[in-house]
C-alpha cells in the first residue's frame, strides 16, 4: 500500500492555493504543465544554493541527505538518539505525516529544534529604520510547526518552537503557539491543524474545492487546465478582483455558481436579506457587490470598457512612461527604462547594471535622476503602472541616501504630474478582462510585445543567465522587454484618454 504523505510542500501548496492538492493528485494530469517554468527553476536553484552556503558556514553536521526515505528515518531516529548536535535533512515521519527539515539542533536539555534554510527574509512586514522586526511568514510558521510536530510525536520534542535561517543567514525564532496577528488571536499551531486536516481530506478524496483565477496562478503548473475550467463554467472568478473567497461565499448563500446566474440577482431583495442575518453574504458589502455586477455586466454583456468619470491628463512638452526590472531574489534593481515622447519624436533610453553590486545598482538608479534632472522642471509627465515603482525606489533612497534625499522621492511620486495608471485603471474605469494588469489591458488594446514570452519573472530569469554568460543578445532581450512594457503603459495611456 502506498501512503501518500502529508508533506511541507503539500502544506504550502494549499496555503498558496486551497485546489493545488486535489489537483495535483486527481486533477486531469495530460492538462499539467510537464515543463518547469524557469523563473520557478531559478528559484528553485537559488534556493538549493543558498541552503549550501548556509550549512557549509555552520561548521560539522551529520549530512543524511542521501538514500531512501526509510533509510533515512532510520539513520535519523538512530543520530537523535546518539543526541547529534546537528542532523542536515534529516528525515521525520509518523503515520501519514513526513517532514524533511533542513536541520534538526539538539537543546540543552537534548530535545530538538526544527530549522529551516530559506532564500527570502525570515520575517514580513515591519521597518527596519524604527527597529520593527515584523511578523513570521505563513507558509514558513505552518512548515515548522509540522516538523516540530514530528518532533512532538516521536518523543523528540516538547516546546512549541522553531527557526528560520534568512536569506541574509539570520536566525528568525518562531513562537508556534503565538497568535497569528493584533486582530487574527488565532494560533499558528491552530492554523496548522485546520490546515493538515483540510490537505488530509482533499489528499483522500473526501471533500472537494473548485480552481479560481488570482494573480499568483500564472507560475503554476496547473495555469492553463484551471483558466479552461473557469471560463468554460463561468466561474465569478473570472470577474477582475472576485476572488476564491468571495466566489465561495456567493456559491453558498446566494446558491450562485455561474456569472450568468449572478448577473440576474435583484440588489434590493440580496441587501434586504443580508440586513436580518449578520451573517449573510459576510464581508460583502453593498458598494463591492455592485462593483461586481458592473463588472460582470461589461465581461459578459457590453463588453466595452467604461470610464465613470472624465480622464484627464497634463499637457507637456515631455511624457515619459516608465518601468523597472527588479530580481527580488537578489533584492536588485537592475533597470530603470523610460519610454520618452516629445515634439523631437520617441526614444527608449535605459539605466542599467551589467553586474549584481552596489556600485552598479547605484549607478544605475543615479543616472535615472541625472536624467530627470535634465528635463525642464514642470514640463514633463512621468506614468507608470501600480505602486511598485514608488515603493521600490524609497527602498533604494535608504540603501544609497547619498544619491538623493528621501524628500525629493517623496515630492516626486506627489507630483500630480507623476500618475499611476493603475490607480485610474482600477478607480476611474471597467473593462471586459479578469485581469487589469498591465499586459491583459494593452494585449486588449491591440499592443504586441516583440518577446513571444513576456514575462517579468523571466526578464528575471533571463538577467541570470545574462550574469552568467554575458551575452549582449540576453540583455538585448531584456532591454527589449521593458522597451515594450514603457511602451505599453503608453498605448495605455492614450486609450484612457480617449476613453471619455
Amino acid at each position: 500500500m502506498i501512503i501518500m504523505y502529508i508533506t511541507a510542500s503539500k502544506l504550502y501548496d494549499f496555503i498558496q492555493c486551497p485546489h493545488r492538492v486535489w489537483r495535483d493528485i486527481y486533477g486531469p494530469q495530460d492538462e499539467k504543465i510537464a515543463e518547469t517554468n524557469p523563473f520557478v527553476q531559478l528559484l528553485w536553484d537559488k534556493g538549493v544554493n543558498h541552503e549550501k552556503k548556509i550549512v557549509s558556514k555552520i561548521g560539522e553536521v551529520l549530512d543524511l541527505s542521501e538514500g531512501s526515505i526509510d533509510e533515512r528515518f532510520q539513520k535519523t531516529i538512530e543520530a537523535i538518539r546518539n543526541k547529534t548536535p546537528l542532523i542536515y535533512q534529516g528525515v521525520l515521519k509518523y503515520e501519514n505525516y513526513l517532514g524533511i527539515p533542513d536541520l534538526l539542533e539538539k537543546l540543552p536539555d537534548n530535545t530538538y529544534v526544527p530549522i529551516d534554510i530559506k532564500s527570502g527574509m525570515g520575517f514580513e512586514g515591519g521597518d527596519e529604520e524604527n527597529g520593527e522586526e515584523g511578523k513570521p511568514k505563513k507558509h514558513y510558521a505552518i512548515q515548522l510547526c509540522l516538523y516540530n510536530d514530528l518532533l512532538k510525536k516521536l518523543g523528540f520534542a516538547s516546546h512549541n518552537n522553531g527557526r528560520i535561517i534568512d536569506i541574509h543567514g539570520e536566525t528568525a525564532e518562531y513562537n508556534l503557539i503565538a497568535p497569528m496577528g493584533k486582530i487574527n488571536k488565532q494560533t499558528w499551531w491552530e492554523c496548522y491543524e485546520k490546515t493538515r486536516k483540510a490537505v488530509d481530506l482533499l489528499m483522500k478524496n473526501e471533500t472537494k474545492n473548485k480552481p479560481a483565477m488570482g494573480g499568483i496562478c500564472k507560475l503554476c503548473p496547473w495555469y492553463n487546465s484551471c483558466k479552461k475550467w473557469c471560463e468554460e463554467s463561468h466561474d465569478l472568478t473570472n470577474i477582475f478582483y472576485l476572488g476564491r473567497s468571495i466566489r465561495d461565499t456567493i456559491n453558498t448563500d446566494l446558491n450562485i455558481d455561474k456569472i450568468d446566474d449572478f448577473l440576474n440577482i435583484n440588489i434590493a431583495d440580496v441587501l434586504k436579506d443580508k440586513k436580518s442575518d449578520s451573517q449573510y453574504l459576510k464581508g460583502i458589502a453593498e458598494k463591492t457587490l455592485t462593483k461586481f455586477l458592473q463588472r460582470a455586466e461589461i465581461l459578459y454583456k457590453t463588453k466595452k470598457p467604461v470610464a465613470y468619470e472624465p480622464v484627464v491628463f497634463p499637457e507637456v512638452d515631455f511624457e515619459l512612461f516608465f518601468d523597472i526590472e527588479d530580481d527580488p531574489t537578489q533584492e536588485f534593481i537592475y533597470l530603470h527604462g523610460v519610454y520618452e515622447r516629445s515634439q523631437a519624436g520617441e526614444r527608449f533610453i535605459d539605466f542599467t547594471a551589467r553586474n549584481v553590486s552596489d556600485d552598479a545598482e547605484k549607478e544605475a538608479w543615479k543616472g535615472f535622476w541625472g536624467y530627470i534632472d535634465s528635463l525642464p522642471q514642470g514640463c514633463f509627465a512621468v506614468y507608470y503602472y501600480s505602486h511598485h515603482e514608488k515603493t521600490t525606489y524609497k527602498k533604494l533612497q535608504k540603501r544609497y541616501p547619498d544619491v538623493i534625499s528621501l524628500e525629493k522621492v517623496e515630492d516626486f511620486f506627489e507630483d500630480p504630474n507623476v500618475i499611476d495608471l493603475y490607480k485610474i485603471v482600477s478607480k476611474q474605469t471597467d473593462w471586459p478582462l479578469g485581469s487589469y494588469s498591465l499586459k491583459a489591458l494593452a494585449t486588449y488594446l491591440g499592443f504586441k510585445w516583440r518577446d513571444e514570452t513576456p514575462s517579468g519573472a523571466l526578464s528575471i530569469q533571463w538577467f541570470n543567465n545574462y550574469l552568467e554568460t554575458m551575452d549582449e543578445v540576453v540583455l538585448k532581450r531584456i532591454l527589449e522587454y521593458n522597451e515594450d512594457d514603457c511602451k505599453a503603459t503608453m498605448i495605455l495611456k492614450d486609450a484612457l484618454e480617449q476613453l471619455t
